[in-house]
């Protein structure tokens, strides 16, 4: 029994021992490499570099109301398009005691100052009307009008000299421009009444107008109700950040208030990205792009540089520079403010060049070299000039035609799924 058993496992042995010696063997044996070839192709060339960041509208403006208060109805919700001076909100106002019992004040402190000028204004009337305040003057100047001419006749009969005489005519004169000056004095100070009381009936027009806009919020004169907060552009609602009930603060030169609603122009929509340091040298304004949209898909924007930061941001530890590009309006497709993008942004381009896979490129120094097919599995090196590089596929401008076939030095699967999409 334990012999049969000790045959047994030799056996088992012997065989699994010819079983190994065959499989090292098989692998032992190295198969051939067989390179593939491929001919150059008539392609397009586009290097480009990238940005990411969101679609913005050009003016996107926030409404703000003028007075304080409770948001008591809202007229429009986001989504909406309005037309500038079209009803958003209407506020209602929450006066405060204080203010409206010192507006009430002011009212009748007008009224008092302005019933005042009148009186004051009608007197002056009554002096001006009788020439009370000209009666002196008026006397004096006839008086001397009267001296004159009776020393004239003195003159006349060589009684006194001419240079005596001359005396009263210059008194005469000095005598007649107080009357005139009295005169214009006159006139001029009846126009000053009369403009005081137009002063007076404006603080009094602008403390009642100060205690309606208090109490109702608008005023007679006003040709627009305070309260009703109203859009200042044409667009689009992107956003209502209040809601019926909430109060609200009006703007002023310490405030910037509470925003009612923000509208936006989304006919003029811009694209603002960032893009790293080391390709910002390479952009200047002008330059196009193409946009991916990440919520449309299969769709791509076209846009033009509009604006390149002169100042880098620096986010962990990289400095990028902001971009603006305007965006072509696009009938299709709607495109929505904040939704995430990236453009490319095309530095150089060359269309309908020959083209071959940067892969198939053999470096040495200055030099470059492909390998070109001259029978089977029978490769030469060529000299090659390159042009345009996208990273993936290069321009060949000088060594190769579309008839040449060259060695494919390295293939990986994303090139055999390219291969098989082309």
């Amino acid at each position: 029994m334990n012999k049969g058993c000790l045959i047994s496992f030799a056996a088992v042995l012997f065989l699994m021992s010819l079983g190994l010696g065959y499989y090292f063997y098989t692998n032992s044996k190295e198969e051939p490499v067989v390179y593939e070839s491929k001919k150059p192709t008539i392609e397009d060339i586009v290097k480009k570099t990238v940005a990411t960041g969101s679609i913005k509208p050009r003016k996107e403006v926030n409404i703000r109301p003028q007075v304080s208060g409770i948001v008591d109805q809202l007229y429009v919700e986001a989504g909406n398009v309005v037309k500038k001076g079209q009803k958003i909100a209407k506020i209602k106002l929450i006066p405060s005691p204080v203010n409206i019992n010192n507006a009430e004040s002011n009212v009748e402190l007008a009224r008092i100052r302005h019933n005042e000028s009148k009186r004051e204004l009608q007197r002056q009337k009554e002096v001006n009307t009788k020439n009370l305040d000209v009666q002196e003057a008026k006397a004096s100047y006839e008086n001397a009008k009267k001296e004159e001419e009776r020393q004239r006749e003195l003159l006349d009969g060589g009684v006194i000299s001419d240079q005596e005489y001359q005396r009263f005519v210059l008194d005469l004169n000095l005598r007649k421009a107080s009357y005139d000056n009295a005169l214009i004095n006159s006139e001029g100070s009846l126009r000053q009444f009369e403009a005081d009381v137009d002063i007076r009936q404006q603080e009094l027009e602008a403390a009642i107008n100060n205690l309606q806009l208090l109490r109702e919020g608008a005023s007679k004169n006003s040709k627009q109700i305070s309260n009703v907060v109203v859009s200042t552009v044409d667009g689009m609602i992107l956003d209502i950040p209040v809601e019926e009930g909430a109060s609200v603060i009006e703007r002023n030169n310490f405030n910037e208030g509470t925003s009612i609603a923000i509208v936006a122009d989304m006919n003029s929509l811009i694209f603002e990205g960032k893009v790293d340091e080391s390709d910002v040298g390479k952009l200047k304004e002008g330059m196009p792009l193409e946009l991916i949209v990440g919520a449309i898909e299969d769709k791509k924007f076209d846009a033009n540089l509009e604006y390149i930061s002169p100042k880098g941001l620096d986010e962990e530890g990289t400095v990028k520079f902001v971009v603006r590009a305007g965006i072509k309006p696009s009938t299709d497709v709607f495109l929505r403010a904040g939704y995430s993008a990236s453009a490319d942004i095309i530095l150089d381009r060359r269309d309908k060049v020959l083209v071959i896979k940067e892969r198939d490129i053999i470096f040495s120094g200055d030099t470059t070299f492909v390998e070109i097919k001259i029978g089977d599995q029978k490769f030469e090196k060529r000299e090659v000039q390159l042009g345009l590089s996208d990273g993936i596929q290069v321009e060949i401008t000088n060594g190769l035609d579309t008839a040449t076939y060259i060695k494919v030095l390295k293939k990986s699967k994303t090139d055999d799924k390219a291969d098989e999409k082309g």
